[in-house]
């Protein structure tokens, strides 16, 4: 087969491509190593947690990533009050209407 290059454009991207490459890795060797007869049983066990692995750790990276960026800009500026529009009970205005 001829080889093949990946560009990953994001640190979430690179991992997920290095973990697929694993998990294909470990699958062909399942499946090399099951006697006859197992191959699906033997390649099924072995993708499912490691399916499971892969979705993990690619939830807790998007959302790493997320935190680091919202981390990074700050709080967001919140609208300030003019004096004569202090809120009232439930956020409400106070004042005539």
């Amino acid at each position: 087969m001829t080889p093949r290059t990946f560009r990953a454009d994001t640190p979430l991207q690179a991992l997920l491509v290095e973990q697929a490459l694993l998990l294909a890795r470990q699958l062909e060797q399942a499946a090399a190593a099951a006697p006859d007869g197992h191959v699906l049983a033997r390649v099924e066990a072995a993708a499912v947690p490691a399916g499971r692995e892969l979705t993990r750790k690619a939830v807790e990276a998007a959302l790493q990533a997320q935190a680091d960026a919202a981390e990074k800009k700050g709080r967001p500026a919140a609208a300030a009050r003019t004096a004569g529009s202090a809120a009232g009970p439930r956020g409400t205005p106070t004042g005539p209407s």
